[in-house]
């Protein structure tokens, strides 16, 4: 059997262009940058040379194959190119065959049928064939960029695809990993550590009725298992990426305060798991929580509330795992947050492991700190209730005798007042303690409620004044009556003594003693006159206090009612107290509140 050699991508001139003779002598079998920089070092045979020092055609016989076997057309990761099919597709189009099990390994065996070779004519025949195969094959190689060589798109797609798929049913097989296996802590001992990190994407509702707070979070958990470790190709394959849970062992961690939860599957299940090349395996879900948040509202709406978030193990103690807060950025929150009513301040990251019967499990904390926005609540409640009490305050000035429009004025300001208190508490829960809102709207009910009462002092004052200023009428009328009934009576004595005069005239010339009056009407003894007994005492005096109240008595001397002068002490004691009263309200709870804040 003669072996004709050479290779069809060596593109220097045509078969065994590389070799100057046909013996087992294949220098055109090496690599296409060798094969182009010549093989041999007896220089180029043309191919005429070459068939004219062929041997002598054997005589026919039984027909026999003739073998060129060219080397397997390989890429840099030692895959097989595609050069392979078109020389089995050209074979096959010039009548020949070519190994079915040679052509799948990458290699290309050219069979030519011995009764070609037969004669000169057939072997020429043969010859051109090998030429044009030879030119088709150095084009698919030029189009390829070289023989050996694969495009970067099909190593970076198809290629890479499928080596990822190996390596996959290779680590997960059962034979190497189980998933009911926790990892292997550090040195193949200890417990599995495992750190968490989270993103808090939106904070949706903090229900002050529940005390409850919901929350969306994107949740992810880092540790590393050696069973899952692989070859990365040379830094191509960075991770390996699963979007099912089921496939890996998973921490049992829960949230210790959560009411509801949910994961989101729109369009599909929003988690996935990274395995890098060292073993290190990255879980991310996106969930929705509603979380329980007890709250302190002795401050309310001045206040601060302390929202956790707690996660620990279910099941794994502290011997085989433990959480960890990622060290850098544990905890990040998005841009653009925006609650209605709260500020998000801060937060605190902490651990806090709890110890029951059944062991210590591992537990960390993040604690929410939100300062609520206080000037909803100032246009929403404080506002409305210090108007209300203004408004109270217009019966003051109201003529005392306008009974219906004190009245309704009164009335109106306090089912007001009532209405707006009993709107605040439904928005709150009912606690056992007193609220900062609470007092508000109690001391605001209060002035209302007062300045009703006031109006009904006023009432009464005036019909008191009523009743007595008819009492002095009619006193006065009394002792006019009673004036003039004594006068008659007196002049009917007189009228009388003069009568007794005019007939007992005689006597009383007999005895002019007689007629000396029993009581002097001079005021002294003798001709001396007495003078009045008199009391010096010492005026005491004038300090600020009685200036005051002097100035006070005689502006309230301008005003002869006792009504009027309720009414005007009204106007200036009602403002007054209330002005005090927001003095004393501000400055406590500003100050408390910002000691709050300060221990934070």
């Amino acid at each position: 059997m003669v072996w004709v050699t050479g290779s069809p991508g060596g593109g220097g001139g045509g078969i065994g262009s590389r070799c100057s003779s046909w013996g087992g002598r294949r220098g055109g079998e090496g690599s296409s940058g060798s094969s182009r920089s010549g093989g041999c070092s007896g220089g180029a045979v043309s191919n005429a040379e070459r068939l004219s020092a062929a041997p002598a055609p054997s005589p026919p016989r039984e027909r026999t194959w003739w073998r060129r076997s060219s080397p397997p057309l390989t890429t840099d990761d030692g895959g097989s190119s595609g050069a392979a099919s078109t020389v089995g597709a050209a074979t096959q189009h010039l009548g020949w065959s070519t190994s079915s099990a040679a052509t799948s390994s990458g290699s290309t065996s050219l069979m030519i049928p011995l009764a070609w070779a037969s004669s000169s004519t057939s072997r020429t025949t043969a010859m051109a064939c090998f030429l044009l195969l030879a030119i088709c094959c150095d084009m698919t190689a030029a189009k390829n960029g070289g023989f050996g060589r694969v495009p970067t798109s099909e190593i970076s797609g198809t290629k890479i695809r499928l080596r990822e798929k190996r390596i996959l049913d290779e680590i997960m097989s059962p034979t190497n990993y189980d998933k009911r296996i926790r990892p292997a802590g550090a040195n193949d001992t200890g417990p599995a550590v495992v750190r968490i990190n989270l993103m808090i994407r939106d904070v949706q509702t903090i229900s002050d009725v529940k005390m409850e707070y919901s929350i969306q979070v994107t949740f992810r958990e880092k540790w590393n298992d050696v069973r899952l470790k692989f070859d990365n190709l040379q830094g191509r394959i960075k991770y390996l990426t699963l979007t099912e849970t089921d496939m890996v062992w998973m921490p049992d961690l829960f949230f210790k305060n959560e009411k509801e939860g949910h994961f989101h599957k729109i369009i599909l299940p929003n988690l996935y798991i990274r395995i890098s090349p060292d073993g290190g395996v990255l879980y991310s879900i996106r969930i929705s929580l509603t979380l329980s948040c007890p709250m302190d509202l002795k401050l309310f709406p001045l206040d601060r509330q302390k929202c956790q978030l707690l996660m620990a193990s279910y099941g794994w103690t502290t011997e085989d795992l433990v959480f960890l807060w990622e060290m850098v950025d544990p905890v990040q929150v998005t841009k653009n947050l925006h609650l209605p009513r709260f500020k998000l301040e801060k937060f605190i990251t902490d651990y806090c492991n709890s110890k029951t019967n059944t062991g210590e499990y591992s537990c960390l904390l993040v604690m929410l700190i939100f300062k609520r926005e206080f000037s909803y609540y100032m246009v929403q409640f404080y506002l409305p209730c210090c108007m209300l009490v203004i408004v109270s305050w217009v019966s003051f000035w109201l003529d005392q005798n306008a009974v219906p429009a004190r009245v309704s004025l009164g009335v109106t300001t306090l089912l007001t007042m009532s209405t707006q208190t009993s709107a605040i508490n439904a928005s709150l829960p009912p606690v056992s303690y007193t609220k900062a809102i609470d007092v508000w709207t109690g001391v605001c009910l209060t002035f209302v409620f007062g300045a009703l009462l006031e109006f009904a002092l006023v009432n009464y004052a005036s019909r008191s004044d009523k009743a007595r200023e008819k009492l002095k009428e009619k006193v006065k009328e009394q002792k006019k009556q009673w004036e003039a009934e004594h006068q008659a009576a007196l002049e009917a004595a007189m009228v009388d003594q003069m009568n007794e005069d005019t007939h007992g005239g005689f006597a009383m010339a007999s005895c002019p003693s007689c007629f000396k009056p029993l009581v002097s009407r001079h005021n002294g003894i003798g001709s001396e006159k007495s003078r009045p007994c008199e009391i010096h005492l010492q005026t005491p005096r004038k300090t600020c206090c009685t200036k005051t109240i002097t100035c006070c008595k005689s502006w309230l001397a301008k005003f002869p009612t006792r009504s009027k002068r309720i009414d005007v002490i009204s106007r200036i004691t009602f403002p007054l107290v209330f002005a005090f009263f927001n003095m004393a309200y501000w400055s406590t709870y500003l100050f408390t509140e910002e000691n709050e804040g300060i221990k934070t």
